[in-house]
């Protein structure tokens, strides 16, 4: 079950229903059971797996704050991390390993091997498990206190509208709130439900749009020419965007219609200036748990410079690798850490440069410059990222020199005419003003209650009425990660 299908119509207001009008007690049971049905609904033979990495994290949390014993603190903290990253890397990266093994030994002339097996990726795996490690963690670091009631840990673990694609949510935010009731309000249901509108549009009337114009260029790279792998990668840019943060936007409104409130995840990111402001705006609640859990007990920046750069790489290294099991997400996010690297390493250089040549770093033009070129540089590493394989990713950089004497050709042959770049132009505007709208405070309390009511019923429509009419709508690519 998605958001964008004719299930979820359904499944969305049983779930409200059950949750207000059932006692509190209930009412907690009732979202654990509806978050279930929503869970199983992808594959009923894996649930067993969130159940047991959420057994495995209640009862080891349980153990390190009662015990005295820092070996068995300790001790449980391992028993953890590895049944649930155990989990997650069989699943997600067995078959990455297998292949890379069979490949280097047929290489070396030792024969050819399938070490593969046929497993299901289990959808939204490396969600909810690094959202249980949080709870471990900081349980074992003393900064929060064991969950008494396994239902609402598990609730927190399963909770339907982040389950499947984020924002990662910490402890410290979302189980107080989950031990809570929340009365029905009618402004909670008119945020939420205007934030839901925007997903929706960015989900459905921008992202489907484009990825069209994207899998015409990246699905067939031995046809693409250098002026369609650009608009393709311009495009993919914020294809992923709208796509992703659109799923963010609907389950941050479907969680605020109850009156719970989830983490920022996107603000806004192809404004920054630099990559490192990208990555402090796009996809925050995974930048954050990298940084709080990662980059952070590694030594972070309060330590030698190359020993700074070392954390740097390992982050995003770590970051590429857990956006999927291909070469091309490793590259894509190695590619971010020189990027980082080189940026710190030339922030001082640059600093005296600037101001030895009286340049104003705040003039617009200047800012502007920023922008582009950390836009560029953002697309560039998209072109790994959205490449099917590495094969594919050669071809590509290679066409970049193609087809420039018959630039409209070029475009024309992956559907791009008048008509269709002003469909795609205007939804990007349209996108940018809702994000700007949204962004003007946490829960847009700014939108008036008649300007977002107006905007919910439009957005909704034109979002359904283009799911019908093309027959059906396409998941969100984050599902596959």
């Amino acid at each position: 079950m998605t958001f964008n299908s004719g299930e979820f119509l359904i499944f969305f207001p049983i779930t409200l229903l059950l949750y207000f009008l059932l006692p509190k007690k209930l009412s907690r049971y009732s979202l654990l059971f509806m978050s279930c049905i929503f869970y199983l609904a992808w594959d009923v033979s894996l649930i067993w797996l969130i159940f047991f990495t959420t057994a495995v994290s209640f009862v080891s949390s349980h153990i390190i704050e009662r015990t005295e014993k820092s070996f068995l603190k300790r001790l449980c903290i391992v028993v953890t991390l590895l049944a649930c990253l155990g989990v997650l890397f069989f699943f997600k990266y067995y078959n990455f390993l297998a292949e890379t093994l069979g490949w280097a030994i047929k290489e070396f002339g030792g024969g050819t091997y399938d070490l593969t097996l046929d497993l299901v990726l289990p959808v939204g795996i490396s969600f909810y498990t690094f959202q249980t490690l949080s709870y471990v963690i900081d349980v074992y670091r003393g900064e929060e206190k064991a969950e008494k009631n396994f239902a609402t840990f598990a609730l927190y673990v399963t909770f339907f509208p982040q389950l499947v694609a984020g924002p990662i949510e910490r402890p410290g935010n979302l189980l107080p709130q989950l031990r809570e009731k929340n009365k029905f309000s009618a402004e909670n249901a008119r945020i939420g439900l205007s934030k839901m509108a925007v997903g929706f549009f960015k989900k459905i009337v921008v992202a489907d749009i484009l990825a069209e114009f994207v899998n015409a260029v990246y699905n067939d790279a031995a046809n693409a020419t250098g002026p369609a792998l650009i608009v393709a990668t311009v495009f993919f840019g914020f294809q992923i965007y709208c796509d992703f943060s659109g799923y963010t936007d609907i389950a941050i409104g479907c969680a605020r219609v109850m009156g719970i409130r989830l983490m920022k995840n996107f603000d806004r990111p192809y404004k920054a200036l630099s990559i490192k402001e990208f990555w402090a705006r796009w996809h925050i609640s995974l930048s954050s748990w990298f940084r709080d859990y990662l980059y952070f007990p590694l030594g972070g920046s309060r330590c030698s410079k190359p020993r700074h750069m070392f954390n740097l790489f390992m982050v995003f290294f770590v970051s590429g690798l857990w956006h999927g099991a291909n070469w091309t997400f490793v590259i894509w996010g190695l590619l971010h850490a020189f990027y980082r690297i080189v940026g710190e390493l030339t922030a001082k250089p640059r600093k005296a440069l600037y101001a030895k040549m009286r340049i104003n770093t705040h003039a617009l033009w200047f800012r502007a410059g920023q922008k582009i070129t950390t836009f560029v540089l953002v697309c560039f590493a998209w072109v790994f990222f959205r490449a099917n394989n590495l094969s594919d990713v050669g071809t590509l950089l290679s066409s970049f020199a193609v087809g420039w004497g018959e630039i409209g050709t070029s475009l024309s042959s992956i559907g791009l005419n008048l008509a269709s770049v002003i469909v795609a132009v205007l939804s990007l505007v349209i996108m940018t003003e809702l994000d700007i709208l949204t962004e003007r405070s946490e829960d847009a309390r700014e939108i008036t209650a008649k300007n977002s009511t107006v905007f919910a019923v439009w957005a909704i429509a034109v979002a359904w009425l283009l799911l019908l009419s093309v027959g059906g709508a396409s998941t969100f690519i984050y599902f596959q990660f």
